[in-house]
């Protein structure tokens, strides 16, 4: 199966919706799905950003999705897959600052209680 096609369908998306994302008709996207007309790089670098996977992996060029496999782990570890996972807002972004700052003074009130407590200065 074309991967255009299985991404489409992970998404839940028809092919006008998918097409939309590219500026295409459903027509167009269905030739690109049949491999009948070629992407080019432009609306491969949109999908790749759309759907969240490399442009090797779109073209069939590679089996890893995404090779940012370091959010695989962390993402095991709470419950997702990266199938799951979709990049943070904006706002997203300052709350998940905002809490790393709050763990880190945590951290450093942690640390230097423990280093008072075994007479370290």
């Amino acid at each position: 199966m074309n991967r255009l096609k299985l991404l489409r369908e992970e998404f839940n998306m028809s092919q006008e919706q998918a097409g939309n994302v590219i500026g295409v008709s459903s027509q167009a996207f269905g030739l690109y799905e049949k491999e009948k007309r070629d992407l080019s790089p432009e609306k491969i670098i949109k999908l790749s950003e759309y759907f969240g996977v490399s442009t090797d992996y779109l073209l069939g060029k590679s089996d890893i999705r995404n090779p940012q496999t370091e959010f695989d782990a962390d993402l095991i570890k709470i419950g997702l897959s990266i199938k799951d996972y979709y990049p943070p807002t904006e706002n997203q972004k300052k709350q998940i600052e905002e809490f790393a700052k709050l763990v880190l003074e945590e951290n450093k009130k942690n640390l230097r209680r423990t280093t008072k407590e075994n007479g370290i200065k």
